[in-house]
């Protein structure tokens, strides 16, 4: 008779399992009709989770259910490390996202973001061209500055001045404060003459393709957002390590019930 550690193992990784066959078939639909560079960039990822989950799952149904310790052993050496990675993330995500936040400007609804703001290590990730350039990519392709525009188009400077924007808004699609520019429409603004101390202020471009996208201010909105993200991320980890460990005793559990039935087998006993 299998014992109830050993049975509440399997029936949670057979959950898991299920859990991976969505993941997985995501991944592949993706793979193959993925339009855009963003969502291609999400195939792989959720192929190798989906992979993952179904690997553990099998190797947790069968190692606790069927008596294969050494299934139920590999098992556990994952979910130890597993542990170990979500405990590793879940504090860096504290750390890295403890720094920064929108400056509040007199007069205005939204805030604005100085990239210097935020830890170095943020920084340090989109100041890299070519990681810039894919997640530039992203954002033009949410088409976020094409909809603000869209909502704001009757708006009088006073009007859009009372918009309560979002980061990507206010940091990709318009210029800074900083550069006292002659507002025309939410992505429209005429240049005025004299030099900025601002470096925004030259990269600002009234094409659609371009505007603020490669603004160090576009660059702080995103690492805001992301920053509420991973911050969300981060709580949820808290309750998944708190699951995981509890599986993980569990699991313990039924390695020693395999290694307890083992032993009485060979010494002619019947365990139940």
């Amino acid at each position: 008779m299998v014992r109830f550690s050993n049975s509440l193992v399997g029936i949670l990784n057979f959950f898991v399992f299920l859990l991976s066959v969505p993941i997985l078939s995501t991944g592949i639909w993706l793979s193959l009709k993925a339009t855009t560079q963003c969502e291609r960039f999400l195939d792989k990822p959720m192929i190798a989770l989906g992979v993952f989950l179904m690997i553990i799952a099998i190797a947790g149904v069968v190692g606790s259910c069927c008596r294969v310790t050494w299934l139920l052993w590999f098992y556990l050496f994952v979910m130890f490390f597993l542990i170990l990675i979500v405990l590793c993330f879940t504090i860096f995500a504290f750390v890295v996202t403890s720094k920064g936040s929108g400056e509040t400007i007199q007069g205005k609804a939204y805030k604005e973001y100085r990239l210097e703001a935020y830890s170095d290590w943020l920084q340090r990730r989109v100041n890299n061209a070519k990681h810039w350039n894919n997640i530039r990519s992203c954002l033009y392709e949410s088409k976020f500055c094409y909809n603000l525009e869209l909502v704001t188009a009757n708006h009088t400077v006073s009007d859009f001045y009372k918009e309560d924007l979002t980061a990507f808004e206010s940091g990709c699609c318009k210029p800074s404060n900083d550069c006292d520019f002659t507002y025309i429409t939410s992505t429209t603004w005429n240049k005025t003459s004299g030099t900025h101390k601002n470096s925004d202020c030259q990269l600002w471009d009234n094409e659609k393709h371009k505007l603020c996208y490669n603004c160090k201010a576009c660059k702080a909105g995103f690492l805001d957002n992301l920053k509420a993200a991973w911050k969300r991320v981060a709580i949820v980890n808290i309750i998944f390590l708190v699951l995981l460990v509890v599986v993980y005793a569990m699991g313990c559990c039924a390695f020693r019930n395999n290694k307890e039935d083992r032993y009485a087998r060979s010494n002619g006993f019947n365990n139940s």
